[in-house]
C-alpha cells in the first residue's frame, strides 16, 4: 500500500532533508556521530602538549589523522569548515557509508553584559557553501539560557535564520544549544548556582529550539553528584516529550566512562543517537608526536566509538520520532510532476509545464 509523498512534506522531510537523515544514520535509524570541529579545545590541547602554538598544517593533519581513525565506525561526521572538510574529503579519510555534517557557526562570537554570546556566521562561510560542497547536513552551536533575554532572543532569531537558510537549501539542520553561566550585576554565577538550574534550562531551551531544526543536539538535562538517577531519568523522559524532533546527545567534555552511562540512560528515554567529540578524543590532542597520536586514535578512540556505536543502536530509530515506521517509508510513492514543482516550482507555469503521460 503507497502514501502519499505529501505525509513527509507536511513533517518537513523534503527529498534534500531526507536523504541528509539517510546519510547521516546507522542503517536502522538510530545515529552515531562523533565531532571533530572543536577547534579551540584542540588548539590549547596541542599547545599545551607541544609548548607551542600549533601552524595551521599540523592542526589539519590531527584532524585528518582523527578523521581517518574514527569515520569508519560512526554513522556521521562533524567537521568545521576552517580546518576540516575540504582536507577529511579530499584526503578520502571518510567512507562513503559515513556521512558529514559540517558547522556554520563562528567560534568565540562577541558576549553581551550578562556574559551572552551573540551567535554569528563564520566569516567568509554559509548554508549554501555548505550544501555546495557536498555535505549532508548543517550544524549550529547556540548558546542559549531562556532566562538571559537579551542573548535568548537574538540567538532564537540566528537559529530561525539558519533554519529558514536550510529550508531554501534543502539540506538538514541540526542545532546545538548550550548552556551557559551568567553575569549577575557584573558577576559571574557560582558553579553549584549553575548545576543547580541546568536541568531546568535544558529542557525549557528544548522547548523553545527544538521546533527549528531536523534533528536537535542536547546537553545532559542534570549533573550527576546533584541529582540521583532516578531524578535524571525523570529530567530526560521530560527532555523527550519537549523534543518533537529527533534529539542526540551531545558530550559536553565528560569522560568517557561518565558520557557512556548518560548515552545508556538518554537511549532508554527515547533519543535517537548522540553527536559526542572530546569524550571520544580528548587525550588524542595532549600527546606530543603523531606517531603517539595514531596510535591512541586507531585504538583507544576507536574501541570507545565502537561501544558506544552498539549502545545507540538500542535507541529510538529517527523515524519513529516521527510516527513513522520503515513499513511507511518503503510505501511513499511522489505524484507526476512532482520535479517541476518541488522548490517552489508550479505546474501551471511555462518554465515549469508537465505534459500528462508524456515519458521525459
Amino acid at each position: 500500500m503507497s502514501t502519499s509523498i505529501t505525509r513527509l512534506y507536511g513533517l518537513g522531510l523534503t527529498p534534500g532533508k531526507l536523504r541528509g537523515l539517510q546519510r547521516i544514520s546507522n542503517p536502522n535509524g538510530t545515529l552515531t556521530m562523533v565531532a571533530t570541529d572543536q577547534n579551540s579545545s584542540m588548539i590549547s590541547m596541542m599547545k599545551e602538549a607541544t609548548k607551542k602554538d600549533p601552524s595551521y598544517a599540523e592542526i589539519t593533519d590531527a584532524k585528518v589523522m582523527l578523521s581517518r581513525a574514527l569515520a569508519p565506525h560512526c554513522s556521521g561526521l562533524l567537521v568545521d569548515g576552517y580546518y576540516g572538510y575540504a582536507s577529511t574529503i579530499a584526503a578520502h579519510a571518510v567512507p562513503s557509508s559515513t556521512g558529514t555534517l559540517i558547522r556554520v557557526e563562528k567560534s568565540g562570537s562577541p558576549k553581551n553584559a550578562a556574559g551572552g554570546s551573540i551567535g554569528e556566521v563564520e566569516p567568509g562561510w554559509s548554508v549554501a557553501k555548505i550544501k555546495r560542497c557536498g555535505a549532508d547536513a548543517v550544524k549550529l552551536l547556540a548558546m542559549f539560557e531562556p532566562d538571559e533575554y537579551d542573548s535568548a532572543e537574538r540567538n532564537l532569531q540566528f537559529t530561525i535564520q539558519i533554519y529558514n537558510e536550510c529550508i531554501q537549501n534543502d539540506i538538514l539542520f541540526l542545532l546545538e544549544p548550550l548552556h551557559f553561566p551568567m553575569k549577575i550585576n557584573g558577576t559571574v554565577e557560582a558553579k553549584d548556582v549553575v548545576a543547580a538550574r541546568k536541568a531546568k534550562t535544558v529542557i525549557d531551551t528544548a522547548k523553545y529550539l527544538s521546533q527549528f531544526c531536523d534533528i536537535y543536539k542536547s546537553e545532559f538535562p542534570g549533573t550527576p553528584g546533584v541529582e540521583s538517577d532516578a531524578q535524571q531519568m525523570d529530567n530526560l523522559k521530560r527532555l523527550n516529550d519537549a523534543c518533537p524532533k529527533p534529539w542526540v546527545l551531545l558530550s559536553a567534555g565528560v569522560d568517557y566512562d561518565k558520557y557512556k552511562k548518560q548515552v545508556e540512560m538518554a537511549m532508554k528515554a527515547g533519543a535517537s543517537g548522540i553527536l559526542g567529540g572530546r569524550a571520544f578524543w580528548k587525550e588524542f590532542f595532549t600527546f606530543t608526536t603523531p606517531a603517539e597520536r595514531q596510535k591512541f586514535a586507531e585504538t583507544e578512540c576507536v574501541r570507545r566509538v565502537k561501544e558506544t556505536d552498539a549502545i545507540v543502536k538500542s535507541g529510538t530509530p529517527w523515524f519513529a520520532k516521527y510516527g513513522l515506521t520503515t513499513e511507511d517509508l518503503h510505501g511513499i510513492r511522489a505524484t507526476e510532476g512532482w520535479h517541476a514543482r518541488y522548490g517552489g516550482g508550479t505546474a501551471t507555469g511555462s518554465a515549469a509545464k508537465v505534459e500528462a503521460g508524456a515519458v521525459y
